[in-house]
């Protein structure tokens, strides 16, 4: 029974290979970080809508998404949106749909969707709400993190580097999951004593810091959420550091790790700030962003 359990979960990983955003350590860093970010009137509303079992902790339930990915298979295109091969460009009209061509049925469509449920849904009575918020705010959370990760927005041929083998040092992978995970694990145990917590106080720091002058153009936007300037980032970092110098049957190392973690953590910053600029204007639309 053991071994025919096993065998069932192998078969859904190969089925759903696109589905997986960050791993479950960058998601839990993003939340961390907008948690501290949020005003005092969303954090409020936030923690009424998180369930009983994330103790107020948007962090803790921030892989959810994933989590459900097998039980919800609708939601399998709206983790990332593929973008023509070599083109470099994202475009929303041209790029957001999903396999059989329905429209807005990618990442970017998802966070307009959620914002949307979250929004219209917030002076409504329970009982009259068509909405489940709780599960749109963890949604627009998890996908807000999603459309950092550079190959979350990559080429349509190769799955956004998902048919793109390359080993990670000795160990044999493939180019989506080296972004998804790899580079967060490595930077872990290179630089911080494999604590999650020590590198998420590393990126506040860098924030409040080297990064601190760039905040407020991270928040801009003239409208509840601005995915689409978000994907265009990712597809150009992708260009630029992802898909550079990782050809299939590469191996990548010290030079690739190393120059690549900054990107890394600048994105995964951004989406904690951004994340937070989101939901203060979704829960407390009046008041500007606040500082921790």
């Amino acid at each position: 029974m053991e071994i025919w359990w096993v065998g069932r979960i192998l078969i859904l990983l190969l089925l759903f290979p696109r589905i997986f955003g960050w791993g479950k350590e960058g998601h839990y860093a993003v939340c961390k970080i907008a948690q501290g970010y949020l005003s005092e009137d969303a954090e409020a509303r936030v923690k009424k809508l998180l369930p009983d079992h994330a103790e107020g902790e948007l962090a803790t339930v921030c892989s959810w998404p994933d989590e459900v990915r097998f039980h919800y298979r609708w939601s399998s295109p709206l983790h990332y949106v593929d973008t023509p091969d070599f083109r470099c460009n994202y475009r929303h009209c041209r790029d957001c749909h999903d396999s059989a061509g329905h429209k807005d049925r990618c990442v970017t469509g998802a966070i307009y969707n959620y914002t949307m449920q979250l929004t219209s849904g917030l002076n409504v009575p329970d009982s009259e709400n068509k909405y489940n918020l709780t599960e749109a705010l963890l949604f627009l959370s998890h996908f807000i993190g999603d459309v950092h990760q550079p190959l979350h927005v990559g080429f349509v041929g190769d799955e956004g580097g998902n048919t793109v083998t390359v080993r990670w040092y000795r160990r044999k992978t493939n180019l989506h999951h080296v972004w998804d995970t790899m580079i967060i694990e490595s930077a872990l145990k290179t630089y911080y004593d494999s604590d999650l917590m020590t590198m998420i106080q590393a990126i506040q720091r860098n924030i409040t810091d080297i990064w601190f002058p760039d905040i407020s153009s991270w928040e801009n936007c003239n409208s509840t959420v601005c995915p689409d300037p978000y994907a265009s980032e990712s597809i150009d970092l992708a260009c630029k550091y992802a898909y550079r110098n990782a050809s299939p049957g590469s191996t990548l190392g010290d030079d690739y790790f190393i120059s690549r973690l900054p990107v890394v953590e600048k994105r995964l910053a951004q989406s904690g700030i951004r994340l937070a600029a989101v939901l203060n204007r979704i829960f407390s639309p009046k008041l500007p962003i606040a500082k921790e």
